[in-house]
């Protein structure tokens, strides 16, 4: 029995125990074979690859025993699958298809015919890769796209290096893009090898990846794990001069950072030229920045100019990272302070890469090719800092990082061994401008009103904060939660991360009265997510006293937190703005307080009319950068707002001779409206401002307080 002790570069999580209890059933000893293959980024990356089995089933119809393949649908993630994320297949309708096949000229069209295969009527859209799995024997069957095997595959020498190191048990079939013709190849290199009387265990996919199987679903993993543990043991015998050499020297990590945070901004004002004009007004690509030991080792060494214009090798890595990466003629210490000066730097390397890309569709497309997607760098590379990448969303932008990265190790483990190759820009783009690519495309879910936006909510951990936060977050926005106690922070974070994902929400401490906290904070969201498109002023404390009770530490600290801390946030949020050059959203959670004369209030409303007029004055002044900065009155917001701790309801209570526990009935009554008002009606109200419908008002407040009379704007 193999064990974790076998292996050195792969994971064995195989579990008798797990397995046992899945004993008789092969459907789902196949899903838990793909689940642990999948948790191993070394063996495939996140939605790569495609894993099989061929069982005998009944046949609905006739009650006959058929066989029936099951096959991890199309789009799906081994790591993650379950079996209604599955195809499952008649294989005698399948293998029929051969018969109407009318060659490689007119393979696509053979994937229609695909769900004329179909034996489970919930079964997902069957995968390209399906005829690769149903043409090959094997009852269970893997198709991963490890680094190890795939660094081989790229090699110049790859089929010599698969031939020796395996004996002749691993066969190979050269690039060719997935599909019917290829699943035919894979037959035919299996029989011609038993023809000299060999027995493969695995075919090797020139550029591509690998195919390994077995009888059974604990055979067929091990048998993956032995291939790819020989292919990284042999790479990592001949790494020696890696990439050349190191030719520059990194900066110390938080100098890494602290560039990558001061730059981003403006890399993705830059990559979302293709999107200024979007119906929704300001927002753009989602960044995503990393400095990996093994991207240092890549953008800082000799061979970074050779390798990294030939692009990717596997499509699977291609398909996310563009034909080649934009590399940054930027010192790795650069001053970045004279933004226009690094703009003026950087605009002709990002024209010059767009050119290319316009050359490169303009020479390989077809009559029938989809117009051309956008231009601009998915990958950027910045030698001494780290790598940056761009995308419509945040999940989109880190896998594209880690893509790169599989193709860094590719890279690197085909340079030891011989040559890197990457795919030719004829076959590189046939698979980025594939006809079933783009329908693919076409049928994701259209984008929702804050999707490629990024938003910063102060004091978003609790109440009024976090309900917009929540919102935005609803509504397709990447957010920063903060909060200036750090155990409400992580509460919040876990709450946000269960329900919206890792990828929609960042976390930072933030004082709003402290200019050097606001700064970290942005800088934060900018290594987070590329940027910053929308600063809701929400952060705030609330004293009611008379002037004759209120004392001046009182007082000092409204005005530090309501006003002084608008201001620091404010302006630092506007400078990221104008860093990214095509505009964005501030909205100041005021109060009715403002423009009402109430009583015990002097410290409190008057801090707010500051807020509310200094509202006004910023509108007039960054309208011209396309900075929309509006209002949003609240009154009243008793539920789950941090409002009424320390002391304010019983000083509002105080004010209007009732008690605390009267207080949410007198506020309704009092109304117009005669509604209580919560914390999701002030991030409604939010989202009007900021949801692309008003993205030509600035300057303006909406009252949400069910109406009082004495708070209308005259």
């Amino acid at each position: 029995m193999k064990n974790s002790k076998t292996f050195n570069h792969v994971s064995y999580l195989w579990d008798d125990a797990k397995a046992a209890e899945l004993a008789g059933d092969e459907v789902a000893l196949f899903i838990y074979r793909s689940n642990i293959l999948g948790a191993d980024l070394r063996l495939t990356n996140y939605g790569g690859g495609n894993t099989s089995v061929k069982i005998i089933d009944k046949d609905p119809l006739t009650g006959a025993d058929t066989e029936v393949m099951w096959i991890k649908g199309s789009g799906g993630d081994i790591g993650t699958l379950t079996k209604s994320g599955c195809a499952a297949l008649y294989m005698e309708r399948l293998l029929n298809l051969t018969k109407v096949y009318r060659g490689i000229e007119f393979e696509d069209e053979m994937v229609e015919l695909f769900n004329h295969c179909i034996f489970d009527l919930a079964s997902k859209a069957p995968s390209i890769d399906t005829p690769l799995h149903g043409f090959l024997p094997f009852k269970h069957i893997d198709h991963l796209h490890p680094d190890a095997a795939i660094a081989i595959a790229a090699a110049k020498d790859g089929k010599k290096i698969t031939e020796e190191l395996f004996n002749g048990e691993v066969g190979w079939v050269g690039w060719q893009r997935p599909g019917f013709d290829l699943g035919l190849q894979l037959r035919t290199c299996l029989e011609e090898a038993a023809g000299r009387g060999i027995k493969l265990r695995g075919i090797m996919l020139g550029s591509h990846g690998l195919f390994t199987w077995g009888d059974t679903a604990y055979k067929s993993y091990i048998n993956t794990l032995e291939v790819i543990e020989k292919c990284a043991e042999y790479l990592e015998s001949n790494y020696k001069n890696v990439f050349g050499g190191q030719k520059i020297t990194s900066l110390p990590a938080e100098e890494r950072k602290h560039q990558a945070a001061k730059l981003a901004p403006i890399l993705r004002g830059l990559c979302s030229s293709h999107r200024k004009n979007s119906p929704l007004g300001a927002g753009g690509m989602i960044g995503h920045f990393t400095d990996d030991a093994r991207v240092l080792e890549f953008i800082n060494s000799n061979d970074l100019e050779k390798l990294a214009p030939l692009g990717t090798s596997c499509p699977d890595h291609f398909l996310r990272t563009k034909i080649s990466p934009l590399v940054l003629e930027l010192a790795p210490n650069e001053d970045l302070s004279d933004v226009s000066a690094i703009k003026a730097k950087l605009t002709p390397a990002f024209e010059a890469y767009r050119a290319m890309y316009t050359e490169y569709y303009n020479t390989c497309k077809h009559p029938n090719s989809p117009a051309m997607r956008d231009p601009n760098p998915v990958v950027i590379l910045y030698p001494g800092v780290g790598m940056f990448t761009f995308s419509k969303d945040k999940t989109t932008a880190r896998l594209a990082s880690e893509y790169y990265i599989n193709a860094v190790n590719v890279m690197k483990g085909a340079e030891a061994v011989s040559e890197y190759t990457s795919l030719p820009r004829q076959e590189a783009f046939n698979i980025e401008y594939w006809l079933l690519e783009e329908a693919k495309l076409q049928r994701m879910p259209k984008p929702k009103a804050l999707s490629g936006r990024i938003a910063l909510i102060t004091g978003s951990a609790g109440g009024i904060g976090k309900a917009i936060a929540k919102k935005f977050a609803e509504e397709g926005a990447c957010v920063i939660i903060n909060d200036i106690n750090e155990e409400r922070l992580e509460g919040a974070k876990a709450e946000f991360i269960k329900t919206f994902g890792r990828d929609a929400v960042a976390t930072t401490l933030l004082n709003v009265t402290d200019a050097e906290s606001t700064e970290k904070a942005l800088d934060a969201a900018c290594l987070a997510f590329g940027g910053v498109d929308i600063v809701v002023n929400n952060a705030g404390i609330s004293i009611s006293k008379s002037i004759a009770e209120h004392s001046l530490e009182e007082w000092d600290r409204l005005y530090d937190i309501l006003v002084k801390g608008q201001f620091i946030v404010s302006k630092a949020g506007i400078e990221v703005m104008r860093k990214q050059g095509f505009g964005g959203d501030i909205v100041n959670i005021v109060s009715k307080n403002a423009v009402v004369a109430g009583p015990n209030n002097a410290g409190y409303g008057s801090a707010k009319a500051a807020q509310g007029h200094l509202t006004r004055l910023m509108a007039a002044e960054v309208g011209g950068d396309k900075i929309r900065v509006n209002t949003v009155n609240p009154d009243a917001v008793i539920s789950d707002s941090n409002i009424w701790a320390g002391g304010w309801a019983e000083g509002r209570a105080k004010a209007y001779g009732i008690t605390v526990e009267e207080l949410p009935a007198y506020y309704a009554k009092r109304t117009l409206l005669n509604e209580i008002i919560l914390p999701v009606d002030i991030a409604n109200a939010c989202f009007a401002l900021v949801g692309g419908l008003l993205s030509k008002s600035t300057g303006n407040a909406i009252n949400v307080d069910g109406g009082v009379a004495m708070g209308f704007y005259r």
